[in-house]
């Protein structure tokens, strides 16, 4: 049976280890995962809980990634490249999911869509995509770089552009997500 941690790992690098954090030491998002599931792990209070989350914080400073120990996300978490990415903490992301830099998942305060959002699994975000509201992404779903996502997405789908176009394709992420946790 493989940790979370050690499925992080092998979707950002392709291969399983017993040792995740030494083999990933070099990659800033995977090290940010390691402190990130850590973090989850244990307790605020645990002494343990304190240090991962002081070194969260410090990763955070480091590589721009402000994402909570308290987000909810599915194993297979991979950060494709380090740079500013924003996580609201009472978002939902599922398993296997890819975030590129300059992606926004935040809330909205006001309108139809007040809240924050969904993501299920197997999920690609491309570079600066924004996605906020009370609206849930879909399976198997394409986001493509610079895309404003306000509305939910059906499953197999490629989502562009600003206002979003949505295409229906059963291979939506087929050759984006590498590496997939079943």
């Amino acid at each position: 049976m493989k940790t979370i941690i050690q499925k992080d790992f092998y979707r950002n690098f392709g291969y399983w280890t017993n040792f995740p954090f030494i083999k990933g030491f070099l990659s800033p998002g995977f090290r940010f995962i390691y402190c990130l599931r850590n973090a989850q792990k244990y307790n605020s209070k645990h002494p343990l809980g304190l240090f991962y989350r002081l070194l969260l914080r410090r990763y955070s400073i480091k590589y721009g990634y402000q994402i909570s120990a308290k987000t909810k996300i599915g194993e297979g978490f991979n950060l494709g490249h380090w740079g500013t990415i924003v996580v609201n903490p009472n978002a939902v992301i599922g398993k296997n999911c890819n975030i590129a830099h300059g992606v926004t998942i935040g809330q909205t305060n006001r309108g139809k869509s007040k809240g924050y959002p969904i993501i299920k699994d197997n999920v690609w975000i491309g570079t600066n995509a924004v996605i906020v509201g009370s609206i849930i992404v879909g399976n198997n779903v394409l986001i493509a770089p610079n895309s404003y996502v306000t509305e939910n997405i059906p499953d197999n789908s490629v989502v562009m552009g600003n206002p979003i176009t949505i295409i229906s394709n059963d291979r939506a992420t087929e050759g984006y997500i590498n590496n997939r946790i079943d």
